[in-house]
């Protein structure tokens, strides 16, 4: 925080542009650093633990909608506004021009045709299921570098990129008729085998991507591919309105503590708010807001022009004549293929997606692997609970104490989860802290345990050794404990 303090023209991401809150009193902030301090006593669950959003909580599900359902704090009317989100969500756009003139603008160029065909269930996407099945769930992000100047001014350690040229930001693996695809995903993998204490095994499967079949012709020899699988859903919200200067207390870029952990934030332009902020959504936390975010996906992942991104033809590049020249929806009254209306509606549906209660908080497993967890410094990145602003117009998100086990700061993960390709602040190395709310409740939702930003991993114990960079040190905790404290570590995480 100091560093970025010593930025004067970064002033303005220490201020919540996107919140209207009452600052805290002395008082308040007494009780917040007593209700979020660590754990003193292992044998028992902390006060209000069960409750993971707070009283946005909603109760778990046994079926594989126990992602889809509306915070428990709204009021009947806001579930009305959460349900034409929830339509728009699912809506199947289609090509224009086309008599459904609220669905048309596809493409022509996208990666699924609708948010729900990513966000399956508002749980996590997934790698092919084999080389027959297509990458819906996935794709490739693509930039080249630019120079410095490119950058924005004012944003300190900001790595200046541009779209590749023939392809634009991502790649996109299917086109309406007459326009080739741009490519298609290859994935092969080499199985690692990995030693564990008490005579166990693992094996990591390591993926190489390849972008096949261009569609455009070959991609710019500095290209850097990036490979994302859609995140779940679930507590954004929550997450959007965590105070700033929490988030940017927590930051250690020069690990001044000696801890070995040196998070920091991503610091993003806000076309939003035509100003830096602190990025907290995505792989990279490359974007500061869940309308921001929500706003790039209708144009990169479909195709779709919004009053944030008004380019009709979305991710389509000047190269890509035929795409920029072909008809699109935006020539009707609504100016935009999704006006704000839609948008503000999408926003408030991403927001109050719930997030379901923890479970057996009290098993002596579980408290004995949430010991674990504390001990070998999970903790120290995925901080396990927040209190969010108190806000003027947003009582669902007001005042809430929520466990998402995240800090949204930048960690560098090391070179075998490096993607080389920086984003903004974000290096080649580093990830955003990803939240563990919900973790245990993958497989019922998605119908897989595919976890990291590219879903390589196949369950919990493969994320966690897959772990280096700052966290190496607890991956190797994880290694050499007890096969007892293993299992309960990985039945801690499942309660989630």
């Amino acid at each position: 925080m100091v560093a970025l303090a010593a930025t004067p023209s970064l002033s303005a991401e220490l201020r919540d542009l996107h919140l209207k809150f009452t600052p805290r009193t002395d008082e308040e902030r007494a009780r917040i650093a007593a209700v979020t301090a660590p754990p003193q006593d292992y044998g028992v669950s902390q006060p209000f633990e069960e409750l993971s959003a707070g009283a946005a909580t909603v109760r778990v599900r046994n079926d594989a909608d126990a992602f889809s359902q509306p915070s428990g704090n709204l009021s009947f009317e806001q579930e009305l506004d959460f349900k034409v989100g929830n339509g728009l969500f699912k809506k199947i756009w289609v090509s224009s021009p086309s008599s459904t003139l609220a669905s048309d603008g596809l493409g022509p160029l996208y990666n699924a045709r609708s948010c729900q065909r990513c966000h399956i269930k508002d749980g996590r996407g997934h790698t092919p299921n084999g080389p027959d099945d297509n990458a819906v769930s996935m794709f490739l992000r693509v930039s080249i570098p630019s120079a410095p100047e490119d950058g924005y001014a004012g944003i300190e350690d900001y790595i200046a990129t541009r779209p590749e040229p023939n392809y634009g930001g991502q790649m996109q693996d299917f086109a309406l008729a007459g326009h080739p695809v741009e490519y298609r995903l290859d994935i092969s993998y080499e199985e690692v085998p990995v030693e564990l204490s008490d005579g166990e095994a693992a094996s990591l499967r390591r993926p190489t991507y390849r972008a096949a079949d261009l569609g455009y012709g070959p991609l710019h020899p500095d290209a850097m591919l990036s490979p994302r699988v859609a995140p779940q859903m679930i507590g954004l919200g929550l997450l959007e309105a965590i105070p700033v200067e929490d988030l940017l207390a927590r930051a250690d870029p020069d690990d001044v503590d000696g801890d070995g952990i040196s998070g920091r934030p991503n610091i993003v332009w806000s076309v939003e708010y035509g100003a830096p902020m602190m990025g907290r959504f995505g792989h990279k936390a490359g974007m500061p807001t869940v309308m921001e975010q929500s706003a790039a996906a209708f144009a990169g992942d479909i195709g779709i022009s919004s009053p944030l991104y008004p380019a009709p033809q979305g991710d389509c590049t000047d190269l890509q004549v035929n795409c920029v020249d072909a008809p699109h929806g935006d020539i009707d009254t609504r100016a935009f293929e999704i006006d704000q209306q839609g948008m503000d509606l999408v926003d408030f549906y991403s927001r109050n997606l719930g997030v379901p209660g923890r479970r057996d908080v009290d098993d002596p497993e579980v408290l004995r692997g949430k010991e674990v967890f504390h001990t070998i410094g999970c903790a120290s990145c995925h901080t396990p609970a927040h209190v969010t602003h108190r806000l003027e117009d947003r009582p669902e998100h007001s005042f809430q104490l929520i466990w998402p086990y995240t800090d949204l700061l930048l960690h560098d993960m090391g070179e075998g989860l490096a993607d080389h390709r920086p984003e903004a602040r974000a290096t080649g190395r580093e990830w955003r802290t990803p939240p563990l709310w919900g973790i245990g409740l993958t497989e019922r939702v998605s119908g897989h345990t595919q976890f990291l930003h590219d879903g390589r991993a196949r369950n919990l114990l493969e994320a966690i050794l897959w772990h280096g960079g700052e966290a190496q040190t607890a991956r190797d905790e994880v290694v050499s404990m007890p096969k007892t404290d293993r299992d309960a570590l990985i039945r801690f995480l499942e309660s989630l």
